[in-house]
This record gives structure tokens, C-alpha cells and sequence, in this order.
């Protein structure tokens, strides 16, 4: 049998990570997420990451969402043309789930030992009128930009990819217990691997390589 050599790959997985919005997340998984801003605010938090807000219908936290949709809507006052969704990839830790007003635990669940709280589509909440899937994170590091999932004009897509590609070798060691490379969590941990072309440093579970020396 003839040895196979490659240079690059780019695949796609079916994991937790992309649940639907009407999916309950489990505790202790990484999910994709979105979040709606301003351009500007979009630039910020590529640069210096998030920042807790001081309250909301959750308390203090980051506000993201599985559901794009929902993160299209925000900022609700500003226009369209001001308007950036950015794709997450977030680390929930221990979740608590809030599906109806006034739940005891609806600003106090931190305080309880969870890290995330999850308020799942269609609860009947006043408070979310939209009826759509929201999470409150309550560590801003726990929530890290992987890409632009919506911007208002080409230009301003491709200044935040680029800023985004900038501020990425910037960004602090990976989650403990996870790859840096492939960011999924690793149990046993997992050796890493040259490129048997460009000669970068690569795990065999990231989802893209694109080898240098091949283009």
C-alpha cells in the first residue's frame, strides 16, 4: 500500500458546539455563539476582548446567543448600517437555566456557582419578547472572537477580518485542557505534529490548514 502525502485540509464537524437554538447546552461544553454590536464597539472587542456589562434581564455578564437572528437584532437603536453580528466560541462552564419571570435565580444564579445562565426559545419570559434563545456569560474570558458572521458593507468586513487575523497571535493560552491549536478539549492530551510542507506546527483535529508552501 502507497504512503499518501497532503499538504492542508479543511473539514467541518457535527458536535455539540453547533446545537441548534432550541437545543439545551450541556454544562462544561464549548458552544459557537453570536453577539450583535456597533462597528466600532465590534472593533474594540476584537482588540481588548469583552468587557461584563454592569446589568440586564440576567444581571452582569456577556450577552451572546445560539441564534443569529436574535444577535442581528442588537444593537435595537442603532441602524443597520451600524450594525456588526460577530461569531463566538464560548466556553459555558456550569449553566443554569432561566425560563420564567422572576425566577429566583434570574440575577443571583453567579452567586450559586454557575457560569452561564440560558434562556431557552419560546419560554413565554416578558422580558424576551422576541421569544428568542439568549445566554448570559459571566466571565468575558470565557468568550473569545472566532470570526465576522454579519457586517453592514464589504469594506468594513474586510477590516474586521483583518483585525481580527491581527489580534488572534495576541490572544492569551488556550482554556486549560484544550488544544491550542484545534481549541477542543483534550483528554488525554494529544501530541502535535509538523506540516509535512510549510513545516508549521499543526494538530490533525483543527477544522482548517491552509499549508503555506502550497498556497
Amino acid at each position: 500500500m502507497s504512503s499518501i502525502t497532503f499538504f492542508g485540509w479543511s473539514v467541518q464537524y457535527d458536535e455539540d458546539r453547533h446545537l441548534r437554538a432550541e437545543q439545551e447546552p450541556k454544562s462544561g461544553k464549548r458552544y459557537t455563539m453570536y453577539h450583535g454590536t456597533k462597528v466600532q464597539t465590534a472593533r474594540s472587542i476584537i482588540q481588548n476582548g469583552f468587557r461584563q456589562s454592569a446589568d440586564g434581564m440576567l444581571g452582569p455578564g456577556v450577552y451572546v446567543s445560539r441564534n443569529q437572528k436574535k444577535a442581528e437584532r442588537y444593537p435595537l437603536n442603532s441602524p443597520v448600517t451600524d450594525r456588526v453580528v460577530l461569531k463566538l466560541s464560548v466556553d459555558c462552564g456550569k449553566i443554569k437555566r432561566i425560563d420564567k419571570d422572576n425566577h429566583p435565580l434570574q440575577k443571583t444564579w453567579h452567586s450559586q456557582g454557575y457560569d452561564t445562565a440560558w434562556v431557552p426559545p419560546n419560554c413565554g419570559m416578558k422580558a424576551v419578547p422576541s421569544g428568542l434563545e439568549e445566554d448570559c456569560v459571566w466571565d468575558p474570558k470565557r468568550v473569545g472572537v472566532v470570526d465576522i458572521a454579519l457586517a453592514p458593507s464589504t469594506t468594513i468586513l474586510a477590516d474586521l477580518k483583518q483585525l481580527l487575523a491581527q489580534s488572534q497571535p495576541q490572544q492569551g493560552p488556550a482554556t486549560p485542557g484544550t488544544c491550542h491549536l484545534c481549541k477542543c478539549k483534550v483528554v488525554p492530551a494529544h501530541s502535535t505534529q509538523t506540516c509535512w510542507g510549510c513545516g508549521d506546527t499543526i494538530c490533525t483535529l483543527m477544522t482548517q490548514h491552509k499549508c503555506k508552501r502550497r498556497g
